[in-house]
């Protein structure tokens, strides 16, 4: 009989900073960390500009990939400054 095989995400990606994150806890800890106002500075979107919510910039993001991108690169450039003490 053959071994189960793994999950292919599982496998994939076993360095993945981003693996097994949602988009709102990425957001969350972006909003901890910058608070809105740099967030929106950051990532000029008007959904961290205007009236931000977690509620209206996950829809927003969940709609337009490019910012979905933007936001999961600052959130990685986050997590490699905390590893550097900065």
């Amino acid at each position: 009989m053959p071994a189960t095989p793994t999950p292919a995400s599982a496998a994939a990606q076993p360095r993945n900073p981003l693996h097994g994150l949602t988009l709102e806890a990425i957001l969350n800890q972006l909003v901890a960390h910058y608070g809105w106002a740099e967030l929106g500075q950051r990532i000029p979107v008007r959904c961290f500009t205007s009236e931000p919510s977690v509620a209206s910039s996950l829809k927003f993001l969940r709609k337009t990939p490019w910012a979905r991108d933007k936001v999961e690169s600052l959130y990685l450039f986050m997590l490699r400054e905390a590893r550097r003490g900065g």
